[in-house]
């Protein structure tokens, strides 16, 4: 077969982009015959399209094997909703449709979505909420209910183990952040101030002398901590979502917090009227599509009205699709108005996440530290911002690495 058109012959430019529509349309290098290389997006495109339609992929490292997981960790079970991502940053709105109905079909994903009783046997957990938030456009009727059981059983989890760390963590915080050291008598932290005056006992008068006096903060008028979450929703970035929306709505029940969820792909919405109820902000996600890191910052700026008591954390794995320079100038003018501004290359508990490492190492170069983080470090990670700690050495000392030390060497 030659995919050579005759017109081909006068332009040189369409000629080429005929053989790379061919080579796209055709498949791998045994199959494709145009001797047409790929490079930059167009292997994603590849990748895309054969997961989907390559024969030698079904039941193999396509997507099917995400879905056939019924327990395990293993790395793939995430495949679907980043597939869904990726399908829709490369292709429009009409061709996703046609894609997301033959995945259905070719890859037997209705089976699980069709049958409730199948989707209630299966064990629940981060990676399969994240597959049915990105799938419920095409989950059928008779199955949507069955589905929000199943996202409902996962946050009920997910609030039991992450609530009362968080809680705690966050309060405590607060609470030594505005410790009085000259408390009026209704003020004084007596269990505190005894413990810190052990040393002054004295014998003769049974009695401790307290030298140093602790003392409750004075409540403010003002909230005292705005907290951030900017949260990138392209499907690399699904259980990050789910377990950011957990401590999102955690966080927003602490009256001493104001807090602000923000999710963005080229769009950006704002939740944070829906963390009242963990299960209605995933179902307001929209994982996947393209990024745009630019505009979602742009947005949480405007919202900081007090930027020396915020902290803006930004959980994305920076791969921008946006303008990167705006971006920079953006997040140095953050840190240099008082905002901590955090990056987190994941939250979940997925291992090493991949991340645009020059983005990072050029945040890093602003003093906005760049690591993946765990659910479980999370509310250590909060506090430690509560009480303006160096997060980049508190990272350092949990064997998080940052990229600060990297960004010095690549672009100092």
């Amino acid at each position: 077969m030659n995919p050579t058109h005759p017109a081909d012959r006068r332009d040189p430019l369409a000629a080429a982009e005929r053989l790379r529509r061919w080579r796209l349309l055709l498949g791998g290098a045994s199959a494709e015959g145009t001797g047409q290389p790929l490079a930059g997006a167009d292997i994603e495109i590849d990748r895309a399209l054969a997961a989907l339609y390559d024969p030698g992929l079904e039941g193999g490292d396509g997507l099917r094997k995400t879905d056939s997981r019924q327990g395990g960790t293993g790395p793939s079970r995430p495949g679907v909703a980043r597939w869904l991502g990726d399908i829709r940053q490369y292709f429009p709105s009409t061709v996703v449709r046609v894609m997301q109905k033959d995945a259905l079909e070719r890859l037997h994903l209705q089976r699980l979505l069709l049958e409730p009783e199948m989707l209630e046997a299966v064990e629940p957990d981060v990676y399969l909420v994240a597959n049915l938030l990105a799938l419920r456009g095409v989950i059928p009727a008779a199955t949507k209910e069955t589905a929000r059981r199943v996202v409902r059983k996962v946050v009920d989890e997910l609030m039991r183990r992450l609530q009362e760390p968080l809680r705690a963590a966050v309060t405590g915080a607060l609470n030594r952040a505005e410790r009085n050291r000259r408390p009026r008598f209704a003020e004084m932290d007596w269990p505190r101030t005894l413990r810190a005056n052990l040393r002054h006992y004295q014998p003769a008068y049974r009695t401790i002398i307290p030298e140093t006096r602790i003392g409750f903060g004075r409540k403010r008028q003002r909230t005292q901590r705005q907290v951030i979450l900017c949260i990138d929703q392209s499907g690399s970035m699904a259980a990050s979502v789910v377990f950011s929306s957990i401590c999102g709505a955690v966080m927003a029940s602490l009256p001493a917090v104001k807090t602000h969820l923000v999710v963005f792909d080229t769009a950006v919405v704002d939740l944070t009227e829906h963390l009242d109820d963990p299960v209605e902000l995933l179902f307001g996600t929209q994982l996947g599509g393209g990024t745009d890191i630019d505009r979602a910052v742009g947005y949480c700026q405007s919202l900081i009205h007090d930027p020396a008591n915020t902290i803006l954390v930004l959980i994305s794995d920076l791969f921008e699709g946006g303008v990167e320079r705006n971006l920079l100038r953006r997040a140095n003018d953050l840190v240099q108005s008082g905002v901590q501004f955090i990056a987190l290359l994941a939250l979940s508990d997925s291992g090493a996440p991949a991340y645009d490492r020059d983005l990072a190492a050029k945040l890093a170069l602003l003093d906005v530290p760049s690591f993946a983080c765990t659910p479980d470090l999370f509310p250590d990670l909060m506090a430690a911002a509560i009480k303006r700690e160096d997060i980049a050495q508190w990272a350092a000392q949990r064997d998080l690495v940052t990229v600060r030390q990297q960004g010095t060497r690549a672009i100092g």
